[in-house]
């Protein structure tokens, strides 16, 4: 599914129009990045739990030269199912 996808799907189950339901669906995925922008987290009971998590820097190889590259620190966001989700992809 891709988002043109889910945004049919919210239309058709919310009976709302195809604008309003990109609208309502950008206006999640908004309201998701910038809680985890800003560090936060968002956890949706039942779903799951969007985070923030620290990745360390680390030394790496060039693959065409072989010669050692420093790979910088950064932030990672992640996604954990939650146990109800993870019941209904398991059952």
């Amino acid at each position: 599914m891709n988002k043109n996808d889910l945004i049919n799907a919210v239309s058709d189950s919310a009976n709302l129009s195809k604008v309003q339901a990109a609208e309502t669906v950008d206006a999640v995925f908004s309201a998701i990045s910038n809680e985890l922008s800003s560090g936060g987290e968002v956890r949706l009971v039942g779903f799951g739990t969007f985070i923030v998590t620290n990745r360390a820097a680390t030394t790496g190889r060039n693959p065409r030269t072989g010669e050692a590259i420093q790979i910088p620190a950064s932030k990672q966001p992640k996604f954990r199912a939650g146990k109800s989700l993870k019941g209904l992809v398991n059952s």
